[in-house]
């Protein structure tokens, strides 16, 4: 039984349903309301709340390869649920920050997950994605108003990643041999900035889609009622603020470990281009 958690986010969705699609056997989706959950065929939803690792323990029963996407809870005692479930392998999803930008709070807060589950007795796998492609549905509300676009850093290219690939290696991760014990950083095929995003959005849309570049200081109060200040800050970091060559480097793990090419910008934008009509 693979159990995956976050089921109905934009990683956990594509996962189970590659899972299903490759004959991955039984499947369980972890969700804070079973009832409502739309889950891929075959996959089982079941209710629990990472706040409340007590709530994961039928969630677990019978599990031996579990998705896990850090800090969404109290880790520590996640893993150690987990552990006594019986669970063999944790494939985490942790952030390409821990290597690139280690002196941030976030990227501390991840590798400390990482540590956890290295030392928690079960088999592992570490997936560090850089900036998702679905980042941008933080703009879908003005999109769909016909209001332009703001970003800091706006030509800063970043090589952004598809959710659907952070999937895609996690599905080769829990189901195939020779992924315990590594730890992959992932990234986009290409650098893309927040200028060519908005351009990829308007050409799905088959629309103009105004955007304007604005300063750190104009985008943090923004970002700090999305993110909180400090992990505000961190995003403007990464973002463009402190970039580095680590972070800027185009990575080619996606399609060693899949054998498929890595998703480009563009093609998320088509695919969830009705989330900005």
């Amino acid at each position: 039984m693979i159990l995956v958690t976050g089921a109905t986010g934009n990683i956990g969705r594509a996962l189970l349903k590659e899972l299903h699609a490759h004959g991955a056997g039984p499947l369980r989706g972890l969700t804070r309301d079973a009832s409502r959950a739309v889950l891929p065929d075959g996959a089982e939803a079941v209710r629990g709340d990472f706040t409340d690792p007590a709530s994961l323990k039928p969630a677990l029963d019978g599990v031996r390869s579990m998705f896990l996407v850090s800090r969404l809870g109290p880790d520590a005692d996640i893993l150690e649920a987990a552990r006594r479930a019986g669970v063999e392998h944790v494939v985490l999803v942790s952030s390409i920050t821990v290597l690139t930008h280690p002196r941030l709070g976030p990227a501390g807060e991840n590798l400390a997950v990482e540590r956890l589950l290295r030392a928690s007795g079960m088999a592992w796998t570490v997936l560090r994605p850089t900036q998702f492609a679905s980042n941008a549905l933080m703009w879908a509300g003005t999109v769909r108003g016909h209001g332009t676009v703001h970003a800091p850093y706006a030509d800063t290219p970043l090589p952004t990643i598809h959710p659907a690939d952070i999937a895609s290696v996690a599905r080769v991760a829990l189901t195939e041999p020779g992924h315990r014990g590594r730890t992959y950083a992932l990234t986009g095929p290409e650098p893309v900035t927040a200028r060519q995003q908005a351009e990829a959005i308007a050409a799905a849309l088959g629309r103009e889609v105004p955007f304007a570049g604005i300063s750190r200081q104009e985008a943090y109060p923004q970002m700090a009622a999305v993110f909180g200040p400090e992990a505000a800050d961190a995003v403007l970091d990464v973002t463009g603020g402190d970039v580095n060559d680590e972070l800027l480097t185009v990575r080619d793990t996606v399609s060693r470990v899949t054998g498929a090419p890595a998703r480009p910008f563009r093609q998320w934008a088509a695919e969830n281009a009705d989330a900005f009509r």
